[in-house]
């Protein structure tokens, strides 16, 4: 392709320079030749290769000279309005909280002046490289990158902006803690220091998986305690009531731990199983003041309430359980979410080699047979 990167210095400023040149030389059907040598609009080397593409069949239609020129690509900070907009419709209030402080906290301050058009990875990098510094964890930074590439490739499927080049997530370093998850003694300890009028609901978490907004939102009519089990149907974020997270209902058996919860926590309040005097569903702040009251009267760490989620994973797969069925009670759209909790169970790579050995020896078995 006739695309290279032209660099020289401002004889004013005495700074560096550059841009992104194309050179298109197209012979038309009369023979004429015709040659374009212009700056690319997009000053990427992806986006210039676009731009040469662009111009060769504009030459070959018979269109160049004559495209009506295009609106410049809005700025990040003003297209934040249309892109919230859309994420309203389709994300989760949870994820539109999230998309919000990202374009708050990061991404207005760091590129908010920037067209969309003119965004570099290199610069992606730069942002990735100071949040890294100041501290911010590999899962928070790649939130950052992934919700700013979705901004890029959302104002490309609306024609704004050619197709952005591709980031780069960071990979969690060697030796990074994994999820934080309570030991078997550690969560008998938990359940124990409960008060009891809270301890059906931290038992009941701790035995099904459920997240805090699920546990908030459930009702008697999603408890079946014949044959046992719980139909998570919806969950509740900043008093909005939906869908669980992934957007499916799914279902939960019920071991005897959670049935004997459930049936000492049976009120006539109300339909919401967990919740306040007067029958209204719990506030997430009170499951925060529980879990931080009976974390601190049990002598453990400061824990979330996702940490009994994760204990409920990571209890599952420490005894045996397959990655699959620990998906599906999780309700993780992806088998890779669940396989955060493959380390800790050394077994199941274990048990897949050792295949080999009865292969072999039913092997020498036949052999010897002979």
């Amino acid at each position: 392709m006739s695309v290279r990167l032209r660099q020289w210095k401002d004889k004013k400023t005495g700074k560096q320079d550059e841009a992104w040149v194309v050179d298109v030389q197209f012979q038309h059907a009369d023979g004429r030749v015709e040659r374009v040598r212009k700056a690319s609009p997009v000053n990427t080397r992806r986006g210039a290769e676009q731009y040469e593409r662009d111009l060769r069949l504009a030459l070959a239609q018979g269109r160049y000279g004559k495209e009506v020129i295009k609106e410049p690509a809005p700025t990040l900070a003003e297209f934040e309005p249309r892109y919230m907009e859309h994420a309203e419709l389709h994300n989760k209030p949870g994820t539109v909280q999230e998309k919000r402080s990202v374009f708050r906290t990061h991404l207005v301050p760091t590129f908010g002046r920037h067209r969309l058009d003119s965004i570099r990875v290199e610069e992606v990098d730069v942002l990735k490289l100071k949040l890294k510094k100041a501290g911010t964890s590999i899962k928070t930074i790649n939130n950052v990158v992934g919700i700013l590439h979705n901004i890029l490739v959302r104002a490309a499927e609306w024609k704004l902006i050619p197709p952005p080049e591709r980031v780069q997530y960071l990979k969690r370093s060697i030796g990074e803690p994994e999820e934080d998850f309570l030991t078997f003694e550690e969560a008998d300890q938990l359940v124990l220091a409960t008060s009891a009028i809270w301890r059906p609901l931290v038992i009941v978490a701790l035995n099904t998986g459920l997240r805090r907004g699920e546990l908030r939102a459930l009702q008697w009519s999603d408890v079946q305690m014949d044959p046992g089990r719980i139909v998570v149907r919806r969950a509740v974020y900043r008093g909005q009531f939906g869908t669980p997270k992934g957007g499916r209902t799914r279902e939960i058996p019920l071991n005897q731990n959670a049935k004997a919860s459930l049936r000492q926590q049976r009120h006539l309040r109300g339909p919401f199983v967990f919740c306040n005097e007067d029958g209204s569903y719990l506030k997430s702040d009170t499951c925060r003041k529980v879990i931080d009251s009976a974390a601190k009267a049990a002598g453990l760490r400061v824990i979330g309430w996702h940490t009994l989620r994760h204990t409920f994973a990571s209890h599952l797969v420490m005894s045996g359980v397959p990655l699959a069925a620990v998906q599906k009670l999780l309700g993780h759209a992806s088998i890779k979410t669940t396989m955060r909790y493959a380390h800790l169970s050394p077994s199941i790579t274990l048990d897949a080699v050792s295949v080999l050995d009865a292969r072999t020896a039913h092997r020498r078995h036949m052999s010897e047979e002979k």
